[in-house]
């Protein structure tokens, strides 16, 4: 077959299919679908992935595949046919979805040069000569530093200079230089022999080999023998030794030790569980299971025991937990029991490090990966299950194009490969659990503790009587006295505050003044560590004014709480305590994370102080004290799922509480304490808020009733956005049946990012076949004024996010 069939990487509505290339003679049996190619586009070179091969084109003449980026392909059949589905399922482009599959070192950087045309070097402007001087190319970024930016484009005009485009691979594969004898150990020792008296480092290194026979790394060498370089060139220039470098790979993990663990005995309900995924494994059945076990119920050894039912078959397992909880020490669990057999993907990890955690799966070399939402798309070939933890999470969606949900893409890869699927969580997200309750997914459930230790006593404490007794402390009597028991019986707190910052805003207290950031409708957040003002939405970032720039008064004041403002409280009541504070300023650096949770686990601290992250996944047997300083955060965000959200958290991180021998107690701390969600997180009661939710939604008409789809419109102008909102609205109320709802135009919630007006309608619907086919005409409709008048249109088929 002598003709490719490419997607190239213009994502735009007119190149969003396949053009056909003719294959080079010399690369006819070698070009193979899933492969990365470079291609001739218009005037430019372009990378471009081969989605088929054929004998016969339409076409008169077929321009040439210029070069292939892979030996093997990087997208097995069934990714390429999991590409169509995407496409389809979140309506984007197929390049955008091939995309999302790979590491980000296999996606192209492109960059353009210049060149002096052959034959027409008089010709060419003496000022843009001298640029060039003895270089044969110049970058297209270069010449955009010059001051006559403008001459050179004037020159490519007349054709005196031409532009090339290069794509460039992001890849850097590391090397390590190894050093090996090409002499036996007696013809080494020959050799020795008649060396002079002054090459007396050669003489050791020869000694060395003599002891050491085989290959060595050179800077191992170089260390042992204390020799120079010079010393190992000299004798490979004598052919006595021979000097390559080998591939090696990055491994994050490379300092840490691993002891190997057996599986531990099961309880009853855990056995229970775990046999209808063993069956359904064995038989090489499609099943999707919700395991609902309550907090530290033991659903990790399950995931683990059917991990390593599907090894010894001979197939791969692929292990989803959320970013936030892929702590070290989720890693260490799956490490200490599969070893070398597992791949880890995750955003902490450099380019690099995804790269070859990638390439080890590609190649075969492991059966395992444990990883964040995009590892869904590990490029394995005999998947026996895959798992995704902490099913309810909001991050397995992604929230950029293609907006896909890893649970919708886990479903459709397991019915590829007939395979089982195990959601896991102590609380379902609501869509999961009714699936569960109509039996589409089998309902799978641990109701007790390992070792059946109890669930942690949690107390609800009402802020508003706090502040009615005198108490301005974030701290209420209640919490402080628990805080103050533990240090005095040396065990561990874990603070939770929903927020990151100092302070949540800056205001003025004579005229009431809030300071926002200039390009967004936000309040700027107080940083203390650099004693700034940021804007968490464009980045944007300003001093804190002495006086109000409204009034002129100097009585500016921090309102709300931020962790820098928890920590700076927490020294002043007990400084006794040693605080570790995770937030986002904490751990941005590489590794931070899994340092500060040492410390932690080894005693260095009494209290760990954070947001979010530290909610789930972390399993301490001295922590006996869970502190919420703010349940009410994200109850009052304008979104359907805010209860469901507040439920889900306050029962994680209730959780981390007395899940070894140590009774564990919860405190949270609420300024609406009758609300039903924080209630019963009280009680850890996930069916009676089912039921009451459940109860909302169905009169609300929301999800798992009705679906949503949410179309989001930005533009500089503020009027052309709510111009066009309401004209997308109109149409898109014409095509649907009169059961859909389409709510707005209305403003978003924060109606302006970057500068950008944004509107937005929601669709309620139930059963609307047209739906997809009318959005895509809307895009298609809309995608020159995109272009043009740099409009944005984002359309999500199941938003997790309403802001």
């Amino acid at each position: 077959m002598n003709i490719a069939s490419v997607i190239v990487d213009v994502p735009a509505k007119q190149t969003d299919r396949e053009f056909d290339y003719s294959i080079p003679d010399k690369w006819i049996n070698v070009v193979k679908p899933g492969m990365r190619v470079i291609v001739p586009f218009g005037p430019r070179m372009v990378q471009g992935f081969v989605t088929g091969l054929k004998n016969e084109t339409e076409l008169k003449k077929l321009r040439e595949i210029k070069e292939i980026l892979d030996l093997e392909p990087v997208l097995n059949e069934e990714l390429l046919r999991l590409g169509n589905w995407l496409t389809d399922e979140t309506m984007c482009f197929r390049i955008t979805a091939l995309q999302a599959m790979l590491p980000a070192a296999l996606k192209a950087k492109y960059e353009k040069v210049l060149r002096i045309h052959e034959g027409r070097k008089e010709l060419v402007d003496e000022r843009v000569r001298a640029a060039f001087r003895d270089r044969k190319f110049i970058s297209w970024k270069d010449v955009l530093q010059e001051d006559n930016a403008a001459l050179f484009q004037k020159q490519v005009q007349k054709g005196n200079l031409e532009v090339i485009y290069y794509v460039k691979d992001k890849l850097n594969k590391k090397t390590v230089r190894f050093v090996e004898p090409l002499l036996t150990s007696e013809e080494l020792a020959q050799y020795a022999g008649t060396l002079a008296a002054s090459a007396k480092k050669q003489y050791e290194v020869l000694q060395f080999f003599i002891e050491n026979p085989g290959k060595i790394q050179l800077r191992t060498l170089l260390e042992a023998v204390k020799a120079s370089n010079g010393t190992i060139k000299a004798l490979a220039k004598k052919n006595i030794l021979a000097e390559r470098d080998e591939e090696i790979y990055r491994d994050p993990y490379e300092n840490r030790v691993f002891d190997k663990t057996s599986p531990f005995k099961l309880t009853e309900e855990q056995s229970a569980a775990l046999r209808p995924i063993q069956k359904s494994i064995k038989e090489n059945s499609h099943d999707v299971f919700l395991l609902y076990g309550v907090t530290g119920s033991g659903k990790t050894e399950i995931y683990l025991q059917a991990i390593d039912a599907v090894i010894k078959k001979g197939e791969e397992a692929i292990m989803l937990v959320p970013e936030i909880s892929l702590t070290p020490q989720t890693v260490k669990r799956f490490k200490e029991r599969f070893g070398e057999q597992v791949a880890v993907m995750h955003s902490g990890l450099s380019i690099g490090e995804k790269y070859d955690e990638w390439r080890k799966i590609h190649r075969k070399e492991v059966k395992v990966v444990v990883g964040a939402r995009s590892a869904i798309f590990a490029p394995f070939e005999n998947l026996g299950v895959i798992i995704i933890d902490e099913e309810h999470e909001s991050s397995y969606k992604q929230e950029e194009t293609p907006r896909y949900h890893a649970r919708d893409v886990a479903i459709q890869r397991a019915n590829q490969h007939n395979c089982p699927v195990i959601l896991g969580s102590a609380t379902p997200a609501l869509e999961s659990f009714a699936r569960a309750k109509k039996e589409i997914y089998q309902l799978l459930t641990l109701s007790k503790r390992m070792n059946n230790s109890q669930l942690p006593q949690v107390e609800i404490v009402d802020m508003r009587e706090e502040l009615r007794a005198g108490n301005r402390s974030m701290f209420s009597e209640n919490l402080f006295a628990k805080l103050k028991d533990r240090l005095q019986k040396g065990e561990q707190t874990v603070l939770l505050l929903n927020k990151r910052g100092h302070s949540s805003f800056v205001m003025c207290r004579s005229c009431g003044l809030v300071i926002n950031c200039p390009n967004c409708d936000i309040s700027l957040t107080y940083h203390r560590f650099n004693d700034s003002l940021k804007c968490h939405y464009c980045g944007h970032e300003e001093d804190i004014p002495k006086t109000c720039p409204e009034c002129g008064s100097d009585h500016i004041r921090f309102f709300g709480t931020g962790t820098q403002k928890v920590e700076e409280e927490l020294v002043k009541i007990l400084p006794e305590a040693r605080v570790i504070r995770m937030d986002v300023d904490t751990t941005s650096r590489k590794g931070s994370h899994e340092r500060l949770l040492n410390r932690f686990q080894e005693g260095h601290a009494d209290i760990l102080l954070g947001t979010q992250m530290i909610a789930k996944g972390l399993d301490f047997p001295n922590i006996t004290l869970v502190g919420v300083l703010s349940a009410d955060t994200m109850l009052h965000l304008p979104d359907f799922r805010s209860s469901e959200k507040t439920f889900q958290l306050l029962t994680q991180v209730s959780g981390r509480a007395g899940r070894h021998k140590l009774a564990g107690e919860v405190v949270i701390q609420t300024y609406t304490p009758e609300h039903y969600s924080i209630e019963l997180s009280g009680m850890q009661d996930f069916d009676a808020f089912y039921e009451r939710e459940m109860h909302i939604r169905r009169q609300s008409l929301y999800p798992p009733y009705y679906y949503v789809a949410l179309i989001n419109i930005s533009h500089e102008d503020l009027m052309k956005t709510a111009a066009t909102t309401e004209k997308i609205a109109k149409y898109v109320s014409a095509g649907l049946s009169p059961e859909a709802m389409v709510l707005g135009p209305v403003a978003s919630p924060i109606s302006r990012i970057k500068n950008r007006y944004r509107y937005q309608c929601l669709i309620k619907y139930k059963r609307e076949p047209q739906l997809k086919q009318l959005l895509r005409t809307l895009l298609e409709h809309y995608q020159q004024e995109t272009a043009q008048n740099h409009l944005q249109i984002s359309i999500d088929l199941n938003p997790q996010i309403m802001m």
